[in-house]
This record gives structure tokens, C-alpha cells and sequence, in this order.
């Protein structure tokens, strides 16, 4: 049918002012990468205008856009400059991205960040406050608290989403895929010691709350937190840090090859860290002192694979003050807070770790992960909690001591495809991990000294696993769907002497095997309405293992308690510079964790498995840019945990937290002015399960300022700064101190520092 002339005009001039190029819809591949570094950049928003087609890079910077009807492709991220790049038909883009300000507008909301939920939070708190410590790096992550109780070389005890995870028995903790937490660790099961990673290597880090995420297995049930580091330095640095009670880092990060090297796809860098503090107003100085050696390496081989490989090793020494009771200053066992009552408390640690992994792009879209890992690790730490309890004559002192040999391999293949309107993202991966541990071993001692074993023995735990995983994108929606199995084959076999019969009475003519396998499915959607508002439902199962010998001493009881969790969430940017997420929770977990219980951290302790929990909460976070210079953050986390097969009032569950809180005010001007200040609030809490003792809460505020240019960096830190008296952490035990004619029941704790200032210089070249 023909069209008049003056039909044909009135198309073309509608076409002219609407702005839309007249061309057909085309598909378009490109990776985008930082111009710098030539390092690919993850989660970069990729939009065509015209036909409101958004996608967001992958781990390797690529994308895939499907329906491109104009000419020109926006490329927006956080601490980058935005770009408006010309489509070249039928050629795959390469994108370089120049650094920028740090805005809140460059946050976009899409169906493609479903699971990257806070990828805007990350990228923003890791610039506005760059961590000073591995305790900073957990500290980022909202609505996660941490503690230290025995000295400063030991793993912090966790808290998120209303539970005490320990040292890691709920939170799934891994630098550059190498898992941190330690299986059937002496101390503690998921023991997390993140010591060994030099915070001023980490580029990024991931989060995710809850058992919804079928790459991640093992103590995944309040979440977990996945830490990257650096592929290439953007300049070589020397900092010195000095600070009150004899405190003292240097550190040095250097470039090995450059800028010919890099633009090859070649590159490789070398960190070292030295550090010593006495700890604080502690009446036996810590004497903390902490080695630190990193290395990474990255080729291409071809122009389709590219190998990196990682070694880093940590050497850590410490004394301890350790818990004291309430009544240890009321009753003048000590003359302060921070007195001591077992001046041999204290540990030494090592862990030498080597990774080597290789990426492979294997065509038609198909892209292919392998890596090979391998840890030695050794720890040795003395404790005394309870004091003249358990053994009235020589004290309850004892020691801790896990010498093991881990290796393992993390595999995964995937592929993004386009089929009509909706993209298609298909992973599937496979793993595992050994753990040989001789010794594991828990002995009595006196003023340090070996008096007898109280557990002693070599363990073997193995763990294979596999999962699928399939996200769908169509027009608004998302939808993902995973399974994921994990089979458990654990050893224990007991060593002790006959003569110690706490062992002997356990482990006694139990089979020293035991094994069980695992099916954990997840389900979520999403539903984004548009580029400011999303709605999400998250659903799934997860699990945390039990101890190894508390799986033999129980013949293979609750050896994986499962844990099933849901979400209702919502991201939402009302204004271009409001970002908001918040989240209303559930979790059911079989067998709760509990310190001295399940664990066998302590003389005496029993094996029994704890009871059923169920926990509830909601999860609130904004970040706000008042102006170009000045950001506010917020977080608030309330959470319910209780014993659902425990009467009322004696279904508390110690230790839980159940309202916490951080806040922040950063700043950065142009002139190289910049820090912030900041608070974290913990509730009061129970301290045991019918809430007759309490664990005291706290507010501390914090404060950073720093001059940085080109080529230097001067700075303040004062931790603490109004001088706050607080515990920083607290525990439930059944005590007898010296002369006390019989036990009591009480909260023991470790007090918080006081006011702490540090002065840090850095040079940059």
C-alpha cells in the first residue's frame, strides 16, 4: 500500500523529533575496563536509550546487549566517569573507563543486580572509608559486628543477623575464592582468622544475608562475605602507621612489572605488613606482633585464558589478659577493668597459603573457572576461663593446639545467552576440600606448661560438592533457581592416653567415621519497575557442619543441620542521591551453635547439640549524598532469635544480638581533605538463655581525617574518641577464683579500649 507524500513527511518528522536513530535493533557484545589498571571492571551499568535495554558486566567486564536501536551506548559505575561510546555494528566494544567522582547517581537499579544487591553500598563504603584493619573489613559489611577477646591475633567472634556465629560458625567468609573458615578448628568449628589479608590489597568485596546462593556451601545460613583483591597496584605505596600503647605498622606494596607489561595482560605486585602494638591499658601488655607477606601474579596465555596466581603467608604472636569476671575488681583480684588473672594467656599462629587459577573464555559465550588452592595452617593459643572450676588444685588453664594441611578446588563453567527477549545465565560448578589435621588437641595446663591431654587426636574431613544455577531476565522480571549437593566424609580418631578419661569416656568404642550428604535448593525474583525501584523474594536452604569429633562422639548425630530462610526486600532510589535497601527475614536453623557447648572449646564441656532456633528481623540501609563533598550512611538491623523447643522465658539465645546499629558522615574535598566520623551501637542482650545476665551494649564513636595528594597521604584515626567505657566482649561462665569456696555463675568479659589515636604517613610512587 502506498503512502502519501505528505504521510511519509509526517512519519519522518515524528522520527526527528523523538530523537531515535532509524535503524534496525542489533545485538551488541563489548567488556568494559578500568583505563588504568586494563583490569576488567565488574557491575558496570550498560544502557541503549531508544529501547531502554540495560545490562550490567559480568566478573570479566563483558556484556551482552540484545535490541539496540540507537547509536551510542551509556556506560555509567560508581568512582568512574560515565561515557557515551558509538556502536560499531558487528565489532565487540572495548571500553575504557577513566576514574572519577565518587556519586550516588552513577547507582543505577536493573534486573541484573538481583544478586548483587549491595554492590552500590560496596563500592561506596569501600571508598569513603578505606579499611584500616582485617577487623575494618568485616566492619563494613552492614549490620555485622565483630569482637575480640583473647588477644589480638586471634579470630574476632561475629555477630549478623541475630546470631553469635563465634568465629565463624554462621558467616562464610573467603578471600579471592580460598575459603578462611577452618573445619573442626581447635577453637571452634568455621574458626574465621581473616589476619593473613592486608586490607590496602582489597579492590572490592561481595555480602549476601541469608542460605540463598548455590555457589556458596558450608556455614552459609546468616550469610556470607566474599573479599577480592587487587589484580594490579594503581601505584606502589610505603605507609608507616604509629599509635598509642606502642603501636607501630609499616607496610609496602610495590609494582613488578610496568606499564608495557600490563598493557600485555601481563602483571604482578608484591605486599608486606609488620606490625606490633601492646593492645591497650591491658595490665600485661598484648606484645601483638603480626608478618605479612602477599604476592600475585596474572598472564594471559593466548588470547583466551588467563592464569593468576596468589601466595601469602602470616606469622602472629600475642599475649592476653583474657576474661575476667564481674566481681574479679569488685573483689580486688584485680586493680582495674583491665587487670589479669592468668598472665600465661596468649597464642602464635601461622597460615602460608598458595592459589593458582585459571579463566578460560571457551567460545560461543562459554566461559570456564578453575582453581587449585592449597593452606598449611598452625595454631597454638592458651586460655582460662573458668579459672579453679573444673580443677581446683592446678586451675583450669589449658591449651588449644591444631596443626593442618587443606586443599582443595573450586571449578565453575557458565554462559550468558540471548533467546528472544530473555537472557538466559547458566552456571554450574563443582568443588572440593581436604582437611588433614594432626594434632588436634585440647591439654590441661599450668602457667603454660603441659599438665595432660584433655582431647587428643588427628582428624580428616572431606567435602565434595556440586551445583547448577539458572537466571532468566525477561522485560522487568528475573528469576533464579539453584540446587546445589554437598557430601561430608569426617574421621576422628582419639589419641589421648587411657588414663585421660574424658576422652577415653567419649570416644570410647565409637566407629571413627562418619559421612552425609546434603541437597540444598534455592529459589528467588525479582521485579524491577524501573531504574529507581526493585522488589525481591529470596527463598532457601542452607547448612553449617558440625565439628568432626562432636560428629563421632555423637555417631554421626546432627552431623549437617540445615537452616531455611526467606527475604522480602526492596532497593529503591527516591532521589538520585538516596540509595535504600531494606529487607524483612526469616531463618529456621535445626541446631544452633553454641560456645563451650557443641564445640568442645572448653575442659569439661559437653557434646550434647544445642536446640532448634528461629530468628526474624528487618534489615535497613541508606546512603545519602548530601552534597558533592559530604555523604551520610545509616544501617540498623532489630532481630528476634529465640529456642523454639525451649519454654518461654528460657528460650533465649545467649549472645544473639537483637538491635544494632552503625552510622557515618564522610567527607572528601577537592583540596585532599577527607575522612569521616562514625558510630556502631550494640542492645543489650542475653547473655544466657533465661535472660537472668545480661551482656552490657555499647556506643563508640570513631573518627578519621586525612590529606591526601599525588604523591602522600598524612591521616588521623582516633578509635573511641569520646573515651567510653564498654566490654567489647561477653560470656556466660560458671567461674571459681582463687580462695572462693565455691563457684559462681556470672558474665566474664573483655574491656574495649579507650580512647586511641593513630598518626599514619603514606608516599605514593
Amino acid at each position: 500500500m502506498n503512502l502519501s507524500f505528505t504521510k511519509i513527511l509526517l512519519i519522518l518528522l515524528l522520527v526527528t523529533s523523538s530523537g531515535v536513530s532509524v535503524m534496525a535493533a542489533v545485538k551488541i557484545k563489548g567488556k568494559v575496563i578500568d583505563k588504568i589498571t586494563h583490569e576488567p571492571i565488574e557491575s558496570a551499568v550498560v544502557m541503549d536509550g531508544p529501547s531502554g535495554s540495560v545490562e550490567v558486566t559480568d566478573k570479566n567486564g563483558n556484556f551482552i546487549l540484545n535490541d539496540v536501536k540507537g547509536d551510542s551506548l551509556f556506560i555509567t559505575d560508581i568512582g568512574y566517569r560515565s561515557q557515551l561510546i558509538k556502536i560499531a555494528v558487528g565489532k565487540p566494544l572495548s571500553i575504557e573507563m577513566e576514574r572519577g567522582a565518587i556519586t550516588l547517581k552513577d547507582v543505577t537499579i536493573t534486573n541484573g543486580t538481583m544478586f548483587k544487591t549491595y554492590s552500590g553500598l560496596t563500592a561506596l563504603d569501600l571508598n569513603m572509608q578505606p579499611a584500616k584493619s582485617a577487623q575494618d573489613l568485616l566492619r563494613l559489611i552492614p549490620g555485622l559486628f565483630i569482637a575480640q577477646h583473647q588477644g589480638g591475633g586471634k579470630a574476632e567472634q561475629i555477630f549478623l543477623r541475630g546470631f553469635d556465629a563465634d568465629h565463624g560458625t554462621d558467616v562464610n567468609v573467603s578471600v579471592d575464592g580460598l575459603p578462611v573458615n577452618m573445619v573442626s578448628q581447635a577453637h571452634g568449628q568455621g574458626y574465621a582468622d581473616l589476619h593473613f589479608l592486608i586490607p590496602e590489597t582489597v579492590s572490592s568485596y561481595d555480602f549476601g544475608k541469608g542460605p540463598y546462593y548455590t555457589d556458596k556451601g558450608d556455614f552459609t545460613t546468616a550469610g556470607y562475605v566474599a573479599y577480592n583483591t587487587k589484580q594490579v597496584l594503581d601505584q606502589n605505596m610505603i605507609k608507616v602507621e604509629v599509635g598509642q600503647y606502642n603501636t607501630l605498622r609499616m607496610l609496602a606494596m610495590i609494582n613488578l612489572l610496568g606499564e608495557k607489561a600490563r598493557k600485555k595482560g601481563t602483571s604482578a605486585y608484591i605486599a608486606g605488613e609488620r606490625l606490633y602494638s601492646d593492645g591497650g591499658p591491658f595490665a600485661l601488655a598484648e606484645h601483638f606482633t603480626r608478618y605479612n607477606l602477599f604476592a600475585k601474579f596474572n598472564t594471559k596465555i593466548g588470547d583466551k585464558s588467563k592464569l593468576t596466581f596468589i601466595a601469602s603467608t602470616l606469622a602472629s604472636g600475642w599475649r592476653s589478659a583474657g576474661e575476667i569476671p564481674d566481681r574479679a575488681v569488685s573483689e580486688d583480684y584485680t586493680a582495674s577493668r583491665f587487670g589479669v588473672l592468668d598472665t600465661a594467656q596468649g597464642g602464635y599462629t601461622t597460615r602460608t597459603n598458595a592459589s593458582v587459577k585459571l579463566t578460560t573464555d571457551l567460545g560461543n559465550n562459554w566461559t570456564m573457572d578453575n582453581q587449585l588452592w592449597y593452606s598449611h595452617y598452625f595454631f597454638n593459643l592458651i586460655s582460662n576461663f573458668t579459672f579453679y572450676y573444673y580443677f581446683p588444685t592446678t586451675g583450669d588453664e589449658f591449651r588449644q593446639r591444631d596443626d593442618r594441611d587443606m586443599y582443595g578446588y573450586n571449578g565453575k563453567i557458565y554462559k550468558t545467552m540471548i533467546v528472544n527477549n530473555a537472557t538466559f545465565t547458566t552456571t554450574m560448578g563443582e568443588g572440593f576440600r581436604y582437611d588433614n589435621i594432626y594434632p588436634s588437641e585440647l591439654d590441661h595446663t599450668e602457667n603454660g606448661q603441659f599438665l595432660n591431654y584433655l582431647q587428643y587426636g588427628k582428624a580428616r574431613e572431606l567435602n565434595i560438592n556440586g551445583y547448577i544455577d539458572e537466571t532468566v531476565r525477561t522485560g522487568k522480571w528475573v528469576f533464579n533457581a539453584g540446587l546445589r549437593a554437598d557430601y561430608f566424609h569426617f574421621y576422628y580418631q582419639n589419641l589421648a592416653p587411657i588414663v585421660d578419661t574424658f576422652a577415653s569416656n567419649i570416644f570410647a568404642g565409637v566407629n571413627p567415621n562418619a559421612q552425609k550428604a546434603i541437597i540444598s535448593p534455592k529459589a528467588s525474583a525479582a521485579y524491577t519497575f524501573n531504574s529507581q525501584f526493585q522488589l525481591y523474594l529470596k527463598a532457601g536452604k542452607g547448612f553449617h557442619s558440625n565439628d568432626a569429633r562432636v560428629v563421632i562422639a555423637n555417631q554421626g548425630y546432627e552431623i549437617l543441620p540445615t537452616a531455611y530462610g526467606a527475604d522480602l526486600g526492596a532497593n529503591w532510589k527516591p532521589f538520585p542521591n538516596l540509595y535504600i535497601n531494606a529487607a524483612i527475614w526469616y531463618l529456621y536453623l535445626q541446631q544452633e551453635f553454641t560456645f563451650g557447648q557443641d564445640l568442645i572449646s572448653q575442659p569439661g564441656g559437653p557434646v550434647s547439640p544445642s536446640g532448634k532456633t528461629a530468628r526474624e528481623g528487618i534489615d535497613f540501609s541508606a546512603r545519602y549524598q548530601l552534597t558533592k563533598w559530604l555523604f551520610a550512611g545509616f544501617n540498623i538491623n532489630p532481630a528476634r532469635p529465640r529456642y523454639i523447643d525451649s519454654a518461654a522465658g528460657h528460650n533465649y539465645v545467649p549472645l544473639a544480638p537483637t538491635l544494632t546499629s552503625t552510622a557515618s558522615l564522610d567527607f572528601r574535598f577537592k583540596n585532599g581533605i577527607n575522612g569521616g566520623i562514625s558510630y556502631r551501637y550494640l542492645h543489650n542482650r542475653a547473655a544466657n538463655s533465661d535472660y537472668s545476665l545480661t551482656a552490657r551494649g555499647y556506643f563508640i564513636t570513631d573518627l578519621a581525617v586525612n590529606y591526601t595528594r599525588k604523591r602522600y597521604e598524612v591521616g588521623v584515626a582516633i578509635e573511641n574518641l569520646f573515651n567510653q567505657q564498654w566490654d567489647e566482649s561477653q560470656f556466660e561462665y560458671t567461674s571459681r577464683l582463687y580462695n572462693e569456696t565455691k563457684p559462681v555463675d556470672q558474665v566474664s568479659y573483655t574491656p574495649g579500649v579507650l580512647f586511641f589515636a593513630k598518626l599514619k604517613l603514606a608516599v605514593f610512587f
